[in-house]
């Protein structure tokens, strides 16, 4: 396969460099689920950034940062001011790593028109590419509640990339093919993951023929950018790393 596949930094429930470390192996990369609030935060000090860099180097692993799901990048004001600065802080802090992307959220704002709120991310996007070293570095995640119909006046606009979370089509009900083959060759980095009394579950959830008629599109679309088990637990993370690498052995050609 072309793709490489990756999950979060979040399987166990350890630090960064942790799960990192452990995750050695089986996967070839990791998203980095970066969050930082007034009581807490993950965002990784330069020792860290240095280890975590050590170990991409060693064994070959990159990485995709997700930055924080709170940024209000369609707000205005001191909301919109704030949201870009820390979200050009978290990409500055891991340029180091060479991130193969940025995963971004362009969460709706009900105070803003749809045109303002359109206005405002545009404005974001092209500061957050002067800092992340590219437009193309930065990929717009689909969301439950800002699917991709309300992206596609941005992506018309702003040539960034696209993070097609599978999953959340799945959640909406919806099929995921249609999109694939209109938008996976912009699509940096593809989310997989189940869903059933919550999102983010193993993909054992999944029907057997929605997982195929996935993998077999990306396979045969040569798709080579990444593909990342969007889990949060060892549980969910090897029962949907097996599954995924049963049906692949199925697919891929001998």
């Amino acid at each position: 396969m072309n793709f490489r596949l990756g999950t979060t930094s979040y399987i166990y429930p350890a630090d960064l460099l942790w799960n990192v470390q452990r995750l050695v192996g089986l996967v070839e990369d990791v998203e980095l689920v970066l969050f930082e609030t007034a009581d807490a935060s993950n965002l990784p000090d330069a020792e860290t950034i240095a280890e975590l860099w050590e170990v991409a180097y060693c064994h070959g692993l990159t990485y995709t940062v997700h930055l924080s799901t709170d940024l209000q990048l369609g707000a205005s004001g001191k909301v919109w001011t704030s949201s870009v600065e820390k979200a050009r802080r978290f990409i500055r802090t891991t340029r180091p790593l060479n991130p193969w992307a940025y995963i971004v959220h362009l969460n709706p704002d009900g105070a803003q028109s749809p045109a303002l709120w359109r206005e405002q991310c545009l404005k974001a996007l092209e500061t957050l590419a002067e800092e992340a070293g590219g437009p193309g570095l930065l990929a717009v995640e689909n969301l439950e509640n800002c699917p991709l119909e309300c992206l596609v006046p941005i992506l018309e606009k702003a040539p960034v990339s696209l993070c097609l979370d599978v999953g959340h089509f799945w959640l909406a009900g919806a099929d995921p093919l249609p999109a694939l083959r209109a938008h996976l060759g912009r699509t940096r980095v593809v989310h997989l993951h189940g869903v059933n009394r919550q999102d983010h579950e193993s993909l054992a959830w999944v029907p057997a023929d929605a997982l195929r008629a996935v993998l077999e599109e990306l396979v045969q679309q040569g798709y080579g950018g990444v593909v990342t088990l969007e889990v949060f637990s060892a549980e969910d993370f090897f029962s949907s790393w097996e599954r995924l690498l049963s049906l692949l052995k199925e697919i891929l050609p001998i």
